[in-house]
């Protein structure tokens, strides 16, 4: 998916190839991010690392604001940050 691409709940051009998609939601929605629920980020980011569309995965998770769970091998807060960075390289790019 492009940066001019808008991301939809009904695009399923990734979806269908995504490493994550027989396994268990659960394992992306850990409860909390200490003892267990940490191991268990670690798992889900594992399986993204091996994922052909983990950057497309990203991107919809970023352009639908999605705020839980591990999407493109990226947690809550990392994809908050990259949302911030976003952010500020527009208000950037309208100053100049």
């Amino acid at each position: 998916m492009d940066a001019g691409t808008k991301a939809t709940w009904n695009d399923e051009q990734w979806r269908p190839r995504a490493e994550c998609r027989e396994m268990d939601p659960a394992l992306f929605f850990p409860v909390g991010v200490t003892g267990e629920a940490e191991r268990q980020i670690v798992r889900a980011k594992c399986v993204c690392e091996a994922c052909m569309v983990q950057m497309a995965c990203l991107e919809f998770a970023l352009r639908t604001n999605q705020e839980y769970g591990i999407w493109g091998g990226k947690d809550e807060e990392e994809r908050r940050i990259i949302r911030r960075m976003r952010r500020h390289q527009r208000k950037l790019a309208q100053a100049s």
